[in-house]
C-alpha cells in the first residue's frame, strides 16, 4: 500500500526533496501560514520536521507528501494523511492535513491536493473513517474540510498541548466515514 506519489490536474503530491527545504522553513516562518500554529518554527525545527516527513513516507510509502506544482515542480506546501496516536479525544485516527506557502491560497490547491489523500485512503488504504481538525478561528481550513465533504462533527476539543485559555485551544472536529466517501 504505497504511494510515494499521487497525481491530480495541476499537482504532484511526492515524496520531500532536499530542495523544498528552504522553502518549508520560509512558510514555517511566516506569520500568515502560522497564524493558526502556536508557534513559528525556526530553520532547526522545520528542517527536522521536512526530514522526519520523509521519514515517514520512506518507510510507509504514504504521509504529509510535498506538493509540487506539475508544470515546474515547484514545491508548494504539503498535504496528506498522518496517523495520531496521541491524547487527542478521538485518537488512535488518521488526519487529513495541509499547510501551503500563502502565495499559493486562493486557488483551490488545498482541495485538490486533499481530494487525491481522501481518494488513497478509502480506495488504497481502506481506511474506514479519516479526520481533520484545527482551531475554531481557522475558518479556511474548515472551508477546505467542507468542500471534501467532511462533517462537522460538532463535537468541539481543547487541543491537550495547548493551555485551555490560549486563544487557539478550542478546535474543531471533522470527520468523513468510507460510506460517506462512497456517497459523495
Amino acid at each position: 500500500m504505497r504511494a510515494n506519489m499521487l497525481e491530480t490536474d495541476r499537482l504532484r503530491l511526492r515524496q520531500w526533496k532536499d530542495s523544498d527545504f528552504a522553502v518549508f522553513a520560509e512558510m514555517s516562518a511566516d506569520d500568515e501560514v502560522m497564524a493558526y500554529f502556536p508557534k513559528h518554527l525556526s530553520l532547526d525545527e522545520s528542517k527536522a520536521l521536512a526530514m522526519k516527513l520523509q521519514s515517514i513516507i520512506e518507510g510507509k510509502g504514504w504521509g504529509l507528501w510535498a506538493v509540487a506544482l506539475k508544470d515546474s515542480d515547484a514545491f508548494i506546501g504539503f498535504v496528506g494523511l498522518h496517523e495520531r496516536e496521541d491524547s487527542l479525544p478521538f485518537s488512535p485516527c488518521v488526519e487529513i492535513a495541509w499547510r501551503l506557502s500563502k502565495i499559493y491560497w486562493g486557488y483551490g490547491y488545498a482541495t485538490e491536493a486533499a481530494n487525491a489523500a481522501v481518494n488513497f485512503a478509502f480506495e488504497t488504504l481502506k481506511l474506514d473513517e479519516i479526520v481533520s481538525f484545527t482551531a475554531c478561528v481557522n475558518a479556511k481550513s474548515q472551508l477546505v474540510m467542507e468542500r471534501l465533504n467532511m462533517v462537522n462533527m460538532q463535537n468541539n476539543f481543547y487541543h491537550p498541548a495547548l493551555e485551555p485559555d490560549h486563544e487557539l485551544a478550542e478546535h474543531v472536529f471533522y470527520k468523513m466515514t468510507r460510506e460517506e466517501w462512497v456517497k459523495r
